[in-house]
C-alpha cells in the first residue's frame, strides 16, 4: 500500500496501511483525529491549536509500526 497524506492546518499525518498492526494507539490516544467510523478516518484538521498539534505528534509517535507519521509544514 502507498503512504497517504491527510492534511491539517498545523501538521499533516501520513498513513501506510500495509505497515499498520492495528494496536489502536491512535484511536485511543486522540479519537477526535482518528475515527474509524468516519471517512476519511484520519482528520488532522481537528488539531486546531499548538497544544492539540503537540498532542497529535505524541500520539503518532506511539504508533508501534510507524504506519503513522507526522508531516511537518515547511
Amino acid at each position: 500500500m502507498t503512504r497517504k497524506i491527510f492534511t491539517g492546518k498545523l501538521v499533516d499525518v501520513s498513513f501506510d496501511g500495509a505497515l499498520c498492526q492495528h494496536a489502536g494507539e491512535c484511536v485511543g490516544g486522540m479519537p477526535t483525529v482518528f475515527d474509524t467510523s468516519s471517512r476519511p478516518w484520519i482528520n488532522p484538521e481537528s488539531a486546531t491549536s499548538a497544544e492539540l498539534a503537540d498532542q497529535l505528534r505524541e500520539v503518532v509517535a506511539r504508533c508501534p509500526s510507524a504506519a503513522l507519521q507526522i508531516e511537518e509544514h515547511p
